[in-house]
């Protein structure tokens, strides 16, 4: 049974760290020279094999004292909110054009960019400590592959109107708070 509760919180966490990363610029540069739905479809299969190996990461964590996990994802947590306060604006990333603009092309840029860019990133990060947390992988992997999705498309298709209303230093001061809300609260919750 999917959780909408928890759904709604892993997408709303995820989406804000998100937002403001390299991924969002490096869609929004994708996007600007290729087809939207080729680079689409390959950013979307690269940030689904990101959740799913979080979430596996995360379930593993479940097996530990549940006092343990709340701690340990509580620290995580506000160590994401720190990454976040303290790392430095982020600027448009050159990415190689490939020869042609073929489907398999384009979408396989995309997939590789991604892959090896979101890596260990913070949010693949905190998507294991929610999937730690609320011990429901589908939920949260629900989740999250939409946040990361959603946000894939904002910055494939409006990320400059969206960047030029928004400022990124309001996104990443929010998704910080939030982080450093759920990091108090799981500490709390392994206190007592």
């Amino acid at each position: 049974m999917i959780s909408l509760t928890v759904t709604a919180v892993v997408f709303g966490v995820v989406f804000l760290a998100e937002l403001p990363d390299k991924t969002a610029l490096a869609g929004l540069v994708l996007g600007t020279r290729y087809r939207a739905s080729y680079v689409f479809a390959g950013v979307a299969a690269a940030f689904t094999v990101h959740v799913v190996l979080a979430v596996a990461a995360g379930s593993v964590l479940t097996l530990l004292p549940q006092q343990i996990v709340h701690a340990l994802t509580g620290l995580l947590f506000l160590g994401g909110a720190a990454v976040l306060l303290l790392k430095k604006d982020e600027s448009e990333e050159d990415v190689r054009k490939p020869e042609d603009q073929s489907f398999w092309k384009v979408s396989g840029a995309g997939f590789m960019l991604i892959l090896v860019a979101e890596f260990g990133d913070l949010t693949q990060i905190m998507t294991a400590n929610l999937a730690a947390r609320y011990d429901d992988p589908l939920s949260v992997g629900i989740g999250a592959v939409l946040a990361l999705w959603s946000v894939a498309a904002i910055g494939i298709v409006g990320g400059k109107a969206l960047m030029r209303r928004v400022p990124l230093a309001l996104i990443t001061k929010i998704a910080a708070l939030v982080m450093l809300g759920l990091g108090v609260w799981s500490l709390y919750e392994a206190i007592a």
